[in-house]
């Protein structure tokens, strides 16, 4: 099996750490390193991982307004593997992962894991409650995919220029005819950002609902609902509803033996995540009409991902 790693590192602040388990992993399988950073800090790269991994520069070829995208491409050409585990430079597999998808990869042409977080700071807490609701109504959406080399090949890849490119991926493999496979059981551990980082997260991770109107649509209701009810002097009203977003969080916290990853009061943050999507939903489509797409580096990305219907033509 093949480990595609795609980075883009602006600070080596992580380096000893990932260094550690790059060699864990290269002892595995093959592991592929496409580095996006800066000159400098890639030299000081190359000089530290050689022998580790297959070190390269993104395809210069590639075309596209995200970067992770061109990695991701880059890196899945060069496997020599049929089997490629996509992954961003935050997620720590096992081996028991490694190899739990290896054998779902021998069944279907794309696996979902579940992602946690570990350790839990506040932030980590507060995102936790994204997660058990996603997995309450269906599956989450984790910083790792794995796909067979032959189906990415014979799809073209996917489209680079969309914000919420594992969605992307994943829909085209559905409308390139593909299978795949969402194990709620399969976790695999994820460092959490810090705190400025999530902070700046929380507009742009809004947008990429609007890949997904129903999602988008419930998101909008939250401030109108909440507006209604404080209106109404119904506080009765409101703790219903904040108990029954508890409630259905709980369920994804104990789906597939969930409790052995999930701390126990991680599903309180359910109703505080779902009041942040609220107001950042209406703040990401004023973005989308008044500035044509979300901030991404140093451009705008106006699409967040594409509907299968219209993948399946291409």
């Amino acid at each position: 099996m093949a480990y595609v790693l795609p980075l883009r590192w602006t600070t080596d602040a992580m380096l000893a750490e990932l260094t550690g388990y790059l060699r864990w992993l290269g002892a595995r399988v093959e592991v592929i390193v496409v580095d996006g950073s800066a000159p400098d800090l890639f030299a000081r790269h190359v000089t530290l991982w050689r022998g580790l991994v297959r070190h390269l520069r993104p395809d210069p070829a590639g075309r596209g307004l995200n970067g992770k995208v061109t990695g991701v491409v880059t890196g899945v050409r060069a496997a020599r593997q049929e089997h490629v585990v996509i992954a961003d430079d935050d997620v720590r597999y096992d081996e028991a992962a490694l190899r739990a998808v290896h054998r779902l990869l021998g069944r279907v042409d794309l696996v979902r894991p579940q992602n946690y977080f570990a350790p839990v700071p506040w932030h980590a807490w507060w995102d936790t409650g994204r997660t058990l609701l996603n997995r309450a109504l269906g599956a989450d959406y984790p910083g790792t995919l794995a796909v067979r080399r032959s189906t990415f090949l014979g799809m073209g890849g996917y489209d680079p220029d969309v914000l919420f490119e594992n969605l992307e991926l994943i829909r085209t493999v559905r409308a390139y005819g593909g299978t795949e496979a969402a194990p709620a059981w399969l976790y695999v551990r994820r460092l959490p950002p810090d705190a400025a980082h999530f902070r700046g997260q929380r507009v742009r991770q809004a947008y990429d609902d609007l890949a997904q109107p129903a999602r988008l649509l419930t998101a909008l209701a939250v401030l109108p609902a909440l507006t209604a009810a404080v209106a109404a002097r119904r506080p009765g009203l409101l703790l219903a509803a904040a108990a029954g977003v508890v409630a259905l969080a709980e369920l994804g916290r104990r789906r597939a033996g969930g409790r052995a990853v999930f701390p126990s009061t991680t599903a309180l943050a359910a109703p505080l995540w779902l009041l942040e999507r609220g107001v950042c939903g209406w703040l990401a489509v004023g973005q989308r009409l008044l500035l044509g797409g979300v901030r991404y580096g140093d451009t705008r990305i106006r699409q967040a991902a594409h509907p299968i219907r219209t993948l399946r033509p291409r």
